[in-house]
């Protein structure tokens, strides 16, 4: 299921919220007739002599255990081992053998532009920008649905030659040929080996069993991250404007693991080992679930190697916003992405018979309604009798007598917000004004919406609820104004984007970073319509849609512009960047609002803040890394040595001699876990945590001076020492920030910021605190 349908349908988008615990656990043996697929990882250190290669063990071992299961693929990179299907004795049979490190059962994860480049600033900054020839040596991987080749924005004027270092193939399948890359999409690559041994055969009827996206979420984050800059670009006529991608001139390389049943583990590993393989430079991927350990999540094994290989790894937060702790894709080696909103509507007015002129958002191009009113009716009140949800506009709910030639109000939720369009149009209605609820709130989701319908927040949605129950003759009309530029605020936080605290490692801030993710226009699939439902039958070259799949891609892309910028930077040093210089703030100063809320956004839904690639390229500072210090990371959280490897495929062992510490990552955030208590004589306790943190100077030789904000009054920040002088280039120096905190009451949260400036570079790190 894409991103696109995970947001636009409505129905899908409950069943996810309320199974998303349960999505990335093994899938019931059921799906393959009494057996279940199993990464099997080994341990290469004890492999038999008698064996001449590890395939060759790996093959031994599966005889072993079954005469008749047959490997999928063979995993050498990302870990080490293979994949098959087994029935539970074999299982248990493989499992007791020597040399295996873990039997790790299938699980499926679901997915979770003309303007964002201006407002990014990078339209005005070109000087600024690494060469094109610098860009165009950087590969981006991305793993998704595939890629639509023909589509302009991977056309490859102008590029030279493939890198030298490129080591990727072209995979020709149903509707997709090796003549389909060139320099421009190098690479494309597909695995559905996982997929059909669960769900069984593709249906080639409805899919292409090669790296072609059928779907379109593929060919929209590709392009979002380095598409080629194509002039007129727009979706029947709105958001008009050149369309490129965030890195124009690097090139892409698609990987394919993702399939309308979903993305399966042992898929999306074989895919992530190749692109390593391959010799990308930065691996996006706009896909997650929910797992409670990192040494289970294959995402976050598979990053782990491909940060030792200096692979730059960008991960989507999920769209299971605003409720908190509900993020994906948490480990510290990823860069995890929630979504914003850009200064670009869409907006749509609604006018009532009493005057009342209400603006929503919609993405309609059809024939207009009239000017004059029309009458209107709220779908919960004209139900068919047989449905207790009738609010929703499910399939058939709606009674002809009472919609019929009206403008009908429908609740989100329960089904496609376009679906919803055609439901009121089965009914003869003639227009649709589709209302948010309290999960939803001001937030407004544009859709190319099949009959005249608008997007209203919550509570104009009840304003007009109570009109109509007000007044005998309820009449309205709505009106379409188009693309409007230099909306304030912006950004604001998306609703849908997950929120923090870290579920796993609450000590380490997440998400990083937020982008441009709602209503992102891109490239798009030519198999599908923009809505994706089978009775549109428009076609189009790009489409508008929204979440944090959207906003990984263009981290991913900005992360190549800063590569291509500084080719010997670690990821760390790259995510550093991008964190230290985001920014917190409108230009009046204000912070940045949460639309769910109205108020400011915290770092649990920001992180660092919002990415400024240009202030990115020039950071001054960075908090750099190494392989040691995540293993070390995995030490404190008391991982044995065996669930080290299971995680990170490296041998390491936890030294009895030191103390490890969860804050002592060089990480660019600090996340600060408090407990509170009362004395004897009701004093309060205070608690005290200090963290060792180190930068390298990557700027002009200067003195930087630590500030920290003063929002927290019950918190006291020291930094020792309060000034870092450096005399050149890679240079590194170490501080300590000490916190004292009094006891504040449980379960409440508080925010601060240390910033390092020399006067030209601010370093900033959010702070938060989180009392229990």
């Amino acid at each position: 299921m894409s991103e696109m349908k995970f947001l636009g349908n409505e129905f899908y988008r409950a069943i996810i919220m309320l199974l998303l615990p349960y999505l990335v656990c093994p899938l019931p043996k059921e799906y393959n007739q009494g057996r279940t697929t199993y990464i099997v990882h080994m341990d290469k250190s004890h492999m038999p002599a008698v064996f001449e290669d590890h395939q060759e063990w790996f093959s031994s071992s599966l005889k072993s255990a079954s005469s008749s299961a047959q490997m999928m693929y063979v995993y050498s990179s990302a870990i080490h081992g293979f994949s098959t299907s087994l029935t539970d004795e074999e299982a248990k049979t493989m499992a007791r053998q020597t040399g295996i490190v873990r039997l790790i059962p299938e699980t499926r994860y679901e997915l979770h532009t003309t303007r964002t480049p201006d407002f990014l600033g990078l339209g005005n900054s070109e000087r600024f920008l690494p060469t094109s020839t610098s860009q165009s040596d950087v590969i981006i991987g991305l793993l998704d649905t595939g890629v639509w080749p023909e589509l302009k924005s991977f056309d490859d004027t102008g590029l030279g030659p493939v890198p030298g270092t490129w080591k990727g193939e072209c995979e020709a399948g149903t509707n997709f040929t090796s003549s389909n890359c060139n320099r421009k999409l190098i690479g494309a690559r597909y695995f559905y080996k996982g997929y059909e041994a669960t769900l069984g055969p593709i249906d080639e009827t409805m899919e292409s069993k090669s790296p072609r996206d059928d779907d379109g979420h593929g060919t929209h984050t590709s392009s979002t991250a380095a598409g080629s800059a194509i002039s007129g670009a727009n979706l029947f006529g709105f958001a008009p404007g050149t369309a490129r991608g965030m890195a124009e001139h690097a090139r892409i390389a698609a990987y394919k693991a993702c399939w309308m049943g979903g993305c399966f583990a042992t898929d999306i590993l074989a895919a992530m080992e190749k692109a390593i393989d391959d010799g990308v430079d930065i691996l996006s991927m706009s896909i997650g679930g929910s797992i409670t350990d990192y040494s289970r999540d294959i995402v976050a094994v598979g990053a782990f190697t491909a940060m030792t290989k200096g692979i730059f790894v960008s991960c989507s937060a999920g769209n299971a916003g605003p409720d908190s702790g509900t993020l994906s894709n948490v480990a510290p080696w990823i860069t995890t992405i929630g979504a914003g909103t850009l200064d670009r509507d869409f907006p749509a007015n609604v006018i009532l018979g009493d005057g009342k002129n209400f603006t929503g958002a919609s993405l309609y191009s059809g024939k207009p309604l009239p000017r004059s009113l029309m009458s209107l009716v709220y779908a919960g009140t004209n139900a068919s009798s047989s449905m207790t949800e009738g609010n929703l506009c499910m399939g058939d709910s709606l009674n002809p007598r009472y919609v019929s030639g009206k403008i009908v109000v429908c609740d989100r939720g329960g089904n496609s917000r376009v679906e919803k369009g055609l439901v009121v149009k089965k009914a003869g209605g003639k227009g649709m004004i589709l209302a948010n609820t309290e999960a939803y709130g001001e937030e407004l989701v544009a859709d190319a919406h099949l009959i005249p319908a608008a997007s209203i927040g919550q509570k104009a949605g009840d304003w007009i609820k109570k009109y109509i129950s007000s007044t005998s003759n309820p009449k309205a009309t709505i009106g379409f104004s188009g693309t409007q530029l230099g909306v304030e605020p912006s950004p604001v936080v998306a609703a849908f984007s997950s929120r923090g605290p870290n579920p796993i490692t609450p000590e380490i801030l997440k998400p990083d970073l937020i982008a441009p993710g709602v209503n992102i226009l891109a490239g798009w699939t030519g198999r599908v319509g923009p809505t994706a439902l089978e009775t549109d039958t428009r076609h189009v070259s790009f489409n508008i849609i929204s979440g944090t799949s959207m906003s990984c891609p263009h981290v991913s892309g900005l992360a190549a512009l800063v590569k291509a910028a500084h080719p010997q930077w670690s990821p760390s040093a790259i995510k550093s960047a991008l964190m230290t210089t985001a920014y917190t703030v409108y230009k009046n100063g204000k912070m940045i609002l949460d639309i769910a809320t109205g108020l400011p956004a915290t770092p649990f839904a920001y992180g660092a803040g919002h990415v400024d690639p240009v202030a990115a390229l020039d950071p001054g500072l960075v908090y750099d890394a190494t392989v040691d210090d995540y293993l070390d990371f995995l030490c404190a959280l008391n991982y044995s040595s065996e669930l080290i490897k299971h995680t990170t495929n490296q041998e390491y062992s936890c030294s009895s001699k030191m103390t490890y510490s969860i804050g002592d990552l060089n990480y660019p955030s600090f996340s600060v876990a408090l407990e509170t208590s009362t004395g004897k004589r009701g004093s309060n306790a205070v608690k005290t945590v200090k963290y060792i943190r180190t930068v390298t100077n990557v700027g002009t030789p200067a003195t930087y001076k630590a500030s920290v904000s003063s929002y927290t009054k019950a918190v006291k920040v020291t930094v020792e020492p309060n000034f870092l002088s450096f005399s050149k280039l890679q240079e590194k120096k170490s501080f300590t920030v000490t916190i004292s905190a009094i006891s504040m009451p449980s379960g409440t949260a508080s925010f601060d910021h240390l910033t390092w400036s020399d006067g030209k570079h601010t370093v900033t790190s959010p702070i938060a605190y989180t009392w229990t």
